[in-house]
């Protein structure tokens, strides 16, 4: 990586990812909200309160900013259209060799960059009221089921947001949204150990792509699936460049 304006794509075997914060100076939203397309804006307007149209346009604007530090491109010339399943992507012939994924929770976002491979990121804010056991027994395995309820009761929140961002950044990765059964395959999910699949309905689908758990902030879990395996994984803040998580 260079300065900020001029970054050095990602290698063969690496994934960038950006951590970026959605709140920030006065006028933030409104001048990074100046490089959107008509779409992204109408997006934008169907959010019920103020507040989460603000970290949308965020995500977007420093979306458009990374993407064009790496093409070379002004952040409203960078062209972006969004896939049958919902997943931006880069529809120039010209830049297709430069895969994205872009996820943001509560005041954080992470935007994941590799070279002609395939990735999905998730990120998670912990919210102990969401981590249900009735929210597990519907969308995770029984494998997974299993495995969270031996966890240690003060583990389990952590645990069950491993599983979800886990299963999000896979499917993410894949394109295929929730095309794909989210108990259809089983994922590791107890705190520190590495994450990767344990079950999968898709054996030799699920062997072409590798998991690596993300921890960008106190409160926050993240993830990263990644075609061929993650490799090397260089964590960055956007703007500043400032290392984290590694």
């Amino acid at each position: 990586m260079s300065e900020a304006g001029a970054l050095v794509p990602p290698g063969p075997d690496e994934v960038h990812v950006w951590r970026v914060a959605l709140e920030g100076e006065p006028r933030l939203a409104e001048r990074l909200g100046a490089w959107l397309a008509p779409a992204e804006r109408a997006r934008a307007d169907r959010f019920r309160f103020p507040r989460d149209a603000g970290r949308f346009v965020i995500a977007r604007g420093r979306l458009r900013e990374i993407l064009g530090g790496y093409l070379g491109l002004s952040p409203e010339r960078v062209p972006l259209e969004i896939g049958p399943f919902g997943k931006p992507r880069l529809p120039d012939p010209a830049h297709e060799a430069l895969r994205f994924n872009l996820s943001h929770s509560g005041t954080l976002a992470l935007v994941a960059v590799t070279g002609a491979r395939e990735v999905g990121v998730d990120l998670e804010r912990m919210v102990p009221e969401l981590a249900s056991e009735d929210v597990a027994v519907r969308f995770f395995s029984a494998w997974e089921v299993q495995a969270l309820g031996r966890l240690p009761t003060a583990e389990r929140v952590r645990g069950f947001f491993n599983c979800w961002t886990r299963k999000e950044a896979y499917l993410k990765a894949r394109g295929v949204g929730l095309a794909l059964p989210l108990d259809g395959f089983a994922v590791t999910l107890a705190p520190g150990e590495p994450a990767r699949f344990v079950e999968a309905d898709e054996p030799e689908e699920a062997a072409r792509w590798g998991l690596r758990a993300l921890e960008p902030e106190a409160d926050f879990v993240g993830a990263l699936a990644v075609e061929g395996g993650a490799g090397r994984v260089l964590c960055r803040t956007w703007p500043g460049l400032v290392a984290w998580g590694d």
